[in-house]
């Protein structure tokens, strides 16, 4: 079974040109810090900041502030949250000249974790009501996540995601976002990624380089 986990981790990376020769992309980078505060032993508070640039750093494309209040059960393999996050996206609308466009947003999710001996897999359902200046949206969200460390007793992981969206109204296919890249477990609450992603529409895509902090306390 890890051996077949491996083989999909690695086709999911392999994938990751063909997806970029076919469409017209720009690079940009994403700096990401997910956070995880336990009140108890069931309940816990999610916090997130994303900083997304069109560029390697200092061209804002977009500011993204997440927080929820979750709930763990099934001995600690699920997890329901109710969420809020506030968006800032800076839209060119020509070459030189940017548009700011706000967001708030309302979110329910639920996560699944599963663990095959070292391998780990994350299922989350996520479910928008976005409020985008005066228009409202709703939109279904599916990720399928992979974790594989190098060895038992290394820090270092490979990770691996696809996440596809959804929309309730107009065009049912938004975007999907694919991703590759490699993980070092700190310690027990701390861990940090290096990837690239891929995220593509129907006849568009941008790539992505992320780095990513996790912490979980």
């Amino acid at each position: 079974m890890k051996k077949k986990i491996g083989m999909v981790a690695l086709m999911l990376l392999l994938t990751l040109p063909n997806f970029l020769s076919a469409q017209d992309s720009e690079f940009g980078n994403w700096l990401i810090y997910i956070g995880n505060k336990k009140i108890n032993s069931k309940w816990n508070i999610h916090n997130e900041v994303q900083y997304r640039n069109y560029n390697a750093i200092g061209d804002l494309e977009q500011l993204l502030l997440r927080t929820g209040l979750g709930y763990t059960f099934n001995e600690g393999k699920s997890n329901i949250l109710l969420g809020y996050g506030y968006i800032l996206s800076e839209n060119y609308i020509n070459t030189d000249e940017k548009e700011s466009v706000n967001e708030h947003r309302i979110f329910q999710q639920f996560i699944s974790n599963q663990t095959i001996g070292s391998v780990k897999l994350s299922h989350r359902y996520r479910f928008e009501q976005r409020f985008v200046e005066t228009d409202f949206k709703m939109r279904f969200r599916y990720f399928l996540g992979i974790n594989i460390p190098f060895k038992s007793s290394s820090p270092f992981y490979l990770s691996a995601y696809n996440e596809i969206f959804l929309n309730t109204q107009s065009t049912i296919f938004d975007r999907n976002r694919l991703y590759g890249g490699i993980g070092y477990k700190l310690n027990e609450n701390i861990r940090f990624e290096a990837g690239y992603m891929n995220q593509f529409f129907e006849t568009s895509g941008r790539d992505q380089f992320n780095i990513m902090a996790f912490v979980t306390l």
